[in-house]
């Protein structure tokens, strides 16, 4: 689609919305508007909205719709590379539709007020990713090798489609297309609620051992060994490596140094974590920050970035992780290395992720034992190319041991849609998006198609 409005018409549209929740090019705050999460992805849209209700939300796609531009649909603008730099389209930013209610009889969160009650639900390892970009793309969470894919736990999705609808998807309505969104990505409208099934657990027994990166070789093959074993699904452990930059937010003791970690994440009595963790803790962690902590404090653990960076990242699948990969992560991103990644994690998967669960959505499981993400800060292009250049070193390295399918969430390039989703799924995901999109209005950070 590409628009032939003339741009004061276009100005006299968004009137419907109002000005307090559409921002033009022309406008002041045009450039805070247009950001992504990741400052280093230039996106020039061509108008960007901020719904705060159903409503505003059918007007935008109305907008679209009738100066044939194309929309899409952001909470926090995570993983906004794929989308390229958004010409022609309405960027509609959902953040300000932050309201949630709990249900705690039955366990229900319609979108984390739950801690109060003694639930949690399927979050991700960082505290600013937005939950339906997260939902839509399946969910990995920290208690995913016990509870599976957060997208399994989805009870109904309402949504804008691209006809302006607004509709409700559950088993009961819209099974195809509630099928579609649990799992399938963002490329079926643009929604306004989640309600999700909440886990009874207020705790958890988490952490990181620390040691200094030049142990890389022993400590990794050690982790890796660990989790070859037939591990309980309450315990879910990542090797890492870990560069943090010299910056003034970051923590005095790790500031501007290198270390490789294991953090572990265990649902259960702190002595059965300790038993399986005792060969790692044998190799004498300079720090060992595993203690009982409450479950909102985990989106915290993995010290992802709590505001806007200018980053590149990326990743795969595992579907093993012998010794010679182990090397191979050692040669490419270890101490002896010239890495530029601040972060290389592989975190271990299986458990109830590996295994379909009744009525399940377009991700029913993850066929694989690993997940591979990285990331570099990349404050120019030129650094960007640098880390996109060793992320590919570390990737080509570890293909070998590649899954058939890549992570959606995890897959910050522009991926061919057969490597996120198996032959049938694609197909039906793209009869889906035929019939309730013929036009390809609602775009998303990975096509159906």
């Amino acid at each position: 689609m590409t628009t032939t409005a003339p741009t004061g018409k276009l100005k006299r549209s968004v009137a419907a919305l109002t000005g307090r929740i559409v921002v033009l090019p022309e406008h002041a705050n045009w450039d805070e508007a247009r950001l992504a999460w990741n400052l280093a992805v230039d996106q020039q849209p061509s108008a960007v909205v901020f719904p705060e209700s159903a409503e505003d939300v059918i007007a935008a796609v109305e907008l679209a719709r009738a100066f044939e531009l194309r929309v899409t649909a952001q909470t926090t603008g995570h993983n906004a590379a794929p989308l390229g730099p958004l010409e022609d389209t309405v960027l509609v930013k959902t953040e300000r539709m932050r309201g949630i209610e709990i249900d705690p009889e039955v366990r229900i969160a319609r979108i984390d007020a739950a801690a109060q009650h003694g639930l949690a639900p399927l979050a991700g390892s960082s505290p600013d990713v937005g939950v339906v970009g997260y939902t839509l793309g399946g969910g990995l969470s920290w208690f995913g090798r016990k509870h599976g894919l957060a997208a399994s736990h989805v009870r109904a999705i309402e949504l804008v489609t691209a006809d302006g609808r607004l509709v409700r998807a559950d088993r009961e309505h819209e099974p195809d297309l509630f099928w579609a969104l649990r799992g399938g990505g963002g490329s079926f409208g643009i929604v306004t609620a989640l309600e999700l099934r909440l886990i009874p657990v207020s705790q958890a027994y988490a952490g990181i051992l620390w040691w200094p990166i030049e142990r890389d070789r022993e400590v990794l093959h050690a982790w890796a060994e660990l989790t070859r074993h037939e591990l309980p699904d309450e315990l879910t452990t990542v090797g890492r490596y870990l560069r943090p930059p010299p910056l003034p937010d970051i923590p005095e003791p790790i500031r501007g140094k290198s270390f490789v970690v294991v953090e572990a994440i265990h649902l259960g009595e702190p002595k059965h974590a300790d038993e399986l963790l005792a060969p790692l803790r044998a190799l004498g962690p300079v720090m060992d920050t595993i203690q009982p902590i409450p479950t909102r404090a985990l989106s915290h653990m993995h010290m992802d970035p709590e505001h806007p960076v200018p980053a590149t990242s990326d990743g795969i699948l595992l579907k093993k992780l012998p010794p010679e990969a182990i090397d191979e992560l050692n040669q490419t991103a270890g101490a002896a290395s010239s890495s530029p990644l601040v972060s290389l994690e592989v975190r271990q998967l299986g458990g109830e992720l590996g295994r379909v669960p009744p009525d399940s959505g377009a991700l029913d499981a993850v066929d694989a034992d690993y997940a591979l993400y990285a990331v570099g800060i990349a404050p120019t292009p030129e650094a960007a190319a640098h880390v996109r250049a060793h992320i590919e070193i570390v990737m080509d390295a570890l293909r070998p041991w590649a899954a058939e399918h890549a992570y959606l969430n995890f897959a910050e390039t522009k991926r061919d849609p057969h490597t996120l989703w198996t032959e049938t799924a694609q197909q039906r995901l793209r009869r889906i998006k035929a019939t309730l999109d013929p036009d390809n209005l609602i775009r998303s950070n990975q096509s159906v198609h």
